[in-house]
């Protein structure tokens, strides 16, 4: 059974969201994207509050896959600093189907 990784990114729209989401499971680097509903992000940014509509993501890959899909998602985000957290899944409280589902998506 493969580790997993679920990679948190922001988007500035859900039509950016979703062409990279299709492209990544596409290219077989992630298994699934899942784009959630629009949020309001209030941040710092260059000493200035902002506050910003965005398009949040999820995207399930395996730990071995997600270098790869790191890299497919910062070569083609429009922001500066690109949100991208990698957040490892806890395999013994996860549904052993869908995780073993996910390891055999990733390339």
């Amino acid at each position: 059974m493969s580790d997993v990784v679920i990679l948190y990114t922001t988007w500035p729209d859900a039509e950016t969201a979703q062409a990279a989401g299709a492209a990544a499971v596409e290219a077989k680097l992630a298994a699934c994207a899942n784009l959630l509903a629009p949020m309001t992000s209030i941040y710092r940014w260059r000493g200035a509050l902002q506050q910003t509509a965005e398009t949040p993501m999820l995207l399930k890959t395996t730990a071995a896959g997600a270098p790869a899909l790191r890299d497919f998602i910062l070569a083609r985000h429009p922001y500066d600093t690109s949100c991208v957290l990698a957040l490892r899944v806890d395999l013994a409280l996860s549904g052993a189907g869908f995780i073993q589902w996910i390891g055999e998506e990733i390339a």
